[in-house]
């Protein structure tokens, strides 16, 4: 359940617990009101009784005319009992209400509303019906309108907070990357002025070479996160190449029993890539996968050309991922390792999505038998 349980889970709960409290008492307000509507409408139909009544003293028919015209919200309808309309009340007060037809429509909703008052004159009876008042019309209504009035709010909260949270985000990945690099540079250049003492020794020749070749690549790496922050330039590269450059480089470095191969139907995929940073998030899946596996195993690198996109999908027969995690794999922080930041993927996707107006996303994943990752790029 932690998993499930955050800060807008329980936002979510008091929203909810505020609607279901509001409902509640505006429910109550609403019954109140309408006992206190179907009360005046009994003292309506007796005045109407008292007006009918040739034998009413005067104070009962002054008092019987004033109950009438204090009512000028509660709208009735007078009719036999073969539903023909002999009077209205508070009904037809406009053009656009007095419509033909409006009443009897009218009549038959208040039939479904409320049971009628039935008027004995003595001649014969007669029916009041009766529906309910503006006011009582808009209470009822009104925990709805809350409802989505707190939605609305909320929505622009977790917007705004998500906003916010990705600037800090970008911030704190900005700096730590611009850092990194400062941090590397003086070293670099430290190792390079030794490297170049080493060359004299033609006898340490073999293992210069590989430490340049690493060299290089912790300058290429520092390049990287320099690179992280400021907007880089893309240019059209033969994405195969990159590839094959990369699955030899892994494939140097893994251990033994894990072979890392590179699937494809075309020698040349032309993409606008920057080069760097696309090689940053092939590593870093290829070295998530090796770790994924534990020194043995299969990764196959598949490259699908299609005419409007590109797909890289790299696929390893590793732990896989369990299903609750998926959504929170590209997610700062999170990370299944004993050690790490968890900020690989979640710059990855930067770079793929930022950057390369790309996606990236786990195409699918098993526990037990492995994950696929999948790397969209535009043309």
């Amino acid at each position: 359940m932690r998993h499930y349980l955050n800060w807008k889970t329980y936002l979510a709960a008091i929203a909810l617990f505020i609607v279901s409290a509001s409902l509640f008492y505006t429910s109550r307000l609403a019954g109140e009101l309408a006992d206190e509507e179907n009360k005046k409408v009994q003292d309506i139909a007796n005045a109407l009784k008292v007006l009918s009544n040739p034998n009413s003293t005067e104070l009962q028919t002054e008092l019987a005319n004033n109950t009438m015209v204090q009512n000028e919200t509660i709208p009735l309808i007078i009719a036999d009992k073969n539903d023909r309309i002999k009077d209205k009340i508070n009904i037809d007060s406009s053009t656009a209400l007095g419509r033909k037809g409006f009443a009897e429509e009218q009549l038959a909703k208040y039939k479904a509303l409320h049971k009628p008052i039935v008027v004995d004159f003595g001649t014969g009876k007669d029916y009041v019906y009766y529906g309910e008042s503006y006011l009582l019309t808009q209470l009822r209504y009104f925990p709805y309108v809350q409802l989505a009035i707190i939605v609305i709010f909320l929505i622009v909260v977790l917007i705004a907070l998500n906003v916010a949270h990705r600037s800090l985000q970008n911030q704190v990945w900005v700096g730590l990357s611009k850092e990194t690099a400062h941090q590397l540079g003086t070293p670099l250049s430290s190792i390079e002025a030794w490297l170049e003492l080493l060359r004299e020794d033609k006898a340490n020749h073999e293992a210069v070479t590989e430490m340049q070749k690493d060299l290089d690549r912790l300058k290429l790496v520092a390049d990287r996160f320099g690179k992280v922050g400021s907007a880089p330039q893309l240019e059209e590269e033969n994405l195969v190449n990159r590839l094959r450059s990369i699955v030899e480089y892994m494939q140097k470095r893994s251990p033994k029993k894990v072979v890392i191969s590179l699937h494809l139907k075309e020698g040349d995929v032309p993409v606008n890539i920057s080069g760097p940073l696309f090689d940053w998030v092939m590593e870093n899946l290829i070295r998530n996968a090796l770790d994924a596996m534990g020194g043995e195993g299969k990764i196959d690198v598949t490259v699908t050309n299609t005419p409007q996109q590109v797909w890289v999908d790299v696929q390893d027969t590793g732990k896989g991922i369990p299903s609750h995690q998926i959504k929170r794999i590209f997610t700062p922080g999170f990370t299944t390792k004993k050690r790490g930041w968890g900020l690989g993927l979640s710059l990855a996707r930067r770079i793929v999505e930022k950057y390369h107006h790309g996606s990236i996303y786990v195409k699918d994943s098993e526990v037990g038998k492995g994950t696929t990752f999948r790397i969209v790029l535009r043309r």
